[in-house]
C-alpha cells in the first residue's frame, strides 16, 4: 500500500470504504476499497465472490480490478477509477436525459451483462449505484453478491435493492437465474427517462403491490409458477389492471417502451437475455462486437458515446446474429435494417451506438437542444418521494433518508 497516496475518502458502507488514491509509480488516479473485516489468509481473501468473478473478467463496461493487496490482515481492492454513478446522475439531474444518452447507457450496460452471463456469473444487485460513469462510458460494478450460474440452489432470497429486485425472488423462489439482472435493467431504464424509480415499494409487500400497479397482476396464464410461490407463503396478489408504460414513461419512443415492458415480465422465461436486448430495435442504430471477435481486432477498450466517432466507422455493418452460447431465437421482431457481418479484416471499430448519418446528425445534438415531451405526474400509487441522498461510489449501498435506507440492506447467500 506504500505505492499509493491517498487522496480522500469517496464512499463508506457496510462491508467497506472506498478511498480516491493515486498510484506514486505511474501517477494513475485509482479507487480503493479498504475492507471493514479482517483477513488472516490468502485462501480466504481469493474465494471471496468479489474476487473470483472480478478476476475471470475482462470488457470495457465491467469496472476493472487492478489489484488485491492484504497486509496486516487488512484486505485492499484497487479498480480503475470512474468519476461517479449513475444513482448520482439521476438525482443532480435538472432536465431529463435525451433518449440518445439512455440508448448509449444501456447498450453498454447490456453488452456488459451479456459479456458477464457468458462468463457463467449473474450479478444479482443491478442499481443505478452500481453503475460507474466516466463521461459517456459506464460500467457494471460491486459484484460482492454475483452467483455462478451453475451454483446449486437455494439461493438467498434478499438480495439486491428492493425496487429493482425481481418478482420471483420477492416471492423467496429458491430457484432463479440471470433473468433477475434483466428485471433490473427494466426498471433501471425506466428510470432513466423518469428520473424516478418505477416501483419504489417501502416493504416486500409494498414492492409487489408497485408492480401490480404498473403491469397487472398476473394470472395464471401469464405466470402461473408466481402464483404457485405466492401460495406457498400464504401471499394473495392486490387484483389491479395496471397502466400503459407510456404513461408512466412519457418521453420513452414506442421501441423503448417496448423493451422496457419485455424485461419487466412477471414470468422470468419471458424476459429477453442480454444479447437478445442488443438485437432489440431500440438499439438498431447501435452496433455489438461479440467477444469472440473482440480478440482478432483492433478494437479500443472503452465504447464511444453515441454522439463521437461516427465519422471512423464507415465501413461498419451491424451485428445481427447470435453468440455461439446463447438463444438461436430472438424475442423481438428484427429492426428496419439488418446487414451481415462482414469479415474481420474489414473491423477497425470502436463499440457504440449511431452508425446512421441520420443519427449522426441526432446525436451531435446538444441535450440543452433537444425537444423533449413535458413530464407528466405519474399517478398518486406510483409517486415516490426521497430518493435522493449521499451515496458511495463503488460500493453500491446509500447512506441516505430512513425511507430509503432500509431498503439497502444485503444478505449474501
Amino acid at each position: 500500500m506504500e505505492r499509493y497516496k491517498i487522496i480522500k475518502e469517496v464512499g463508506d458502507g457496510t462491508f467497506g470504504s472506498v478511498w480516491r488514491a493515486i498510484n506514486k509509480q505511474a501517477g494513475e488516479i485509482v479507487a480503493i476499497k479498504k475492507m471493514k473485516r479482517k483477513y488472516y489468509s490468502w485462501e480466504e481473501c481469493i474465494s471471496l465472490r468479489e474476487v473470483k468473478s472480478l478476476r475471470k473478467m475482462s470488457h470495457p463496461n465491467i469496472v476493472k480490478l487492478k489489484e488485491v493487496i492484504r497486509e496486516n490482515d487488512i484486505l485492499y481492492f484497487v479498480f480503475e477509477y470512474m468519476e461517479c454513478n449513475l444513482y448520482q446522475l439521476i438525482k443532480d439531474r435538472g432536465k431529463l436525459f435525451s433518449e440518445t444518452e439512455v440508448r448509449n447507457w444501456c447498450f453498454q450496460v447490456f453488452q456488459g451483462l451479456a459479456y458477464i452471463h457468458q462468463q457463467g456469473y449473474f450479478h444479482r444487485d443491478l442499481k443505478p449505484e452500481n453503475l460507474l460513469v466516466s463521461k459517456n462510458i459506464i460500467k457494471i460494478a460491486d459484484f460482492g453478491l454475483a452467483r455462478e450460474i451453475s451454483s446449486q440452489p437455494p439461493y438467498t432470497e434478499y438480495v439486491s435493492t428492493r425496487w429493482y429486485r425481481a418478482p420471483e425472488v420477492l416471492l423467496q423462489s429458491p430457484m432463479y437465474n440471470s433473468a433477475v439482472d434483466m428485471w433490473a435493467m427494466g426498471a433501471i431504464m425506466a428510470e432513466l427517462f423518469t428520473l424516478c424509480p418505477l416501483f419504489p415499494g417501502s416493504s416486500e409487500a409494498d414492492e409487489i403491490y408497485r408492480i401490480c400497479s404498473v403491469i397487472g397482476t398476473p394470472t395464471e396464464i401469464v405466470w402461473a409458477e408466481g402464483l404457485k410461490l405466492a401460495s406457498a407463503i400464504n401471499y394473495q396478489f392486490p387484483q389491479l389492471t395496471g397502466v400503459h408504460l407510456s404513461v408512466l414513461v412519457p418521453s420513452a419512443s414506442e421501441d423503448a417502451i417496448n423493451l422496457i415492458k419485455s424485461l419487466c415480465s412477471w414470468d422470468p422465461c419471458k424476459r429477453p437475455t442480454a444479447l437478445e436486448a442488443l438485437q432489440h430495435p431500440f438499439f438498431q442504430s447501435c452496433f455489438y462486437i461479440p467477444p469472440s471477435l473482440r480478440s482478432k481486432m483492433a478494437v479500443t477498450r472503452t465504447p464511444p458515446s453515441a454522439t463521437r466517432g461516427l465519422s471512423e466507422q464507415k465501413s461498419v455493418r451491424r451485428y445481427s446474429g447470435t453468440v455461439s452460447d446463447s438463444k438461436p431465437a430472438s424475442k423481438f421482431p428484427p429492426a428496419k435494417s439488418h446487414v451481415p457481418l462482414t469479415t474481420a479484416s474489414n473491423y477497425n471499430v470502436k463499440i457504440g451506438c449511431g452508425v446512421s448519418e441520420t443519427a449522426e446528425k441526432l446525436g451531435n445534438l446538444t441535450v440543452g437542444n433537444a425537444r423533449l415531451p413535458a413530464k407528466q405526474a405519474l399517478p398518486a400509487p406510483m409517486k415516490a418521494g426521497g430518493c435522493h441522498g449521499q451515496t458511495d461510489l463503488f460500493l453500491g449501498r446509500s447512506q441516505e433518508i430512513q425511507t430509503r435506507r432500509s431498503f439497502t440492506k444485503k444478505v449474501v447467500g
